[in-house]
């Protein structure tokens, strides 16, 4: 199971590392006023959501699932937890929906909105790793 727990862990840092990049990606696009530079952008995005930040989740998702069939937990932690996932399976798909609009050139938001954007998933982390380690009773 230790090996499980070591992808799970692996994977999630993938995960995250596409989710605190991407949007910072949002913010330079944004800001972007050059056609070569928003065709970079447009790669960059691509490649980061589907290539890395998309199999990341899915596989962070996967090795969890198993983690939580093999050890059985329980508790106002662990439900904690999987809402604050399913949190951040939203703001996953947000992303993909913003990398979609960019792809068509078709922005709905500014510069400044990506920065507090970019924000949100360190709050998640911080949250979902205190819960994990604390296992506090919450209820």
């Amino acid at each position: 199971m230790l090996w499980i727990k070591s992808l799970h862990i692996i994977f999630m840092v993938t995960w995250f590392a596409g989710l605190f990049y991407l949007p910072r990606l949002f913010v330079y696009h944004a800001m972007c006023e050059d056609t070569p530079g928003k065709e970079r952008f447009k790669i960059m995005e691509r490649k980061l959501y589907y290539g890395i930040m998309t199999p990341g989740a899915v596989l962070t998702i996967v090795f969890g699932v198993w983690l939580w069939l093999g050890y059985g937990f329980t508790g106002d932690w662990l439900y904690a937890k999987l809402a604050l996932v399913l949190t951040l399976i939203v703001y996953h798909y947000y992303c993909g929906k913003y990398v979609k609009a960019f792809k068509v050139d078709s922005n709905p938001h500014g510069h400044v909105f990506y920065r507090w954007f970019n924000e949100f998933p360190v709050l998640i982390l911080f949250a979902i790793v205190m819960l994990v380690v604390v296992k506090p009773g919450l209820f």
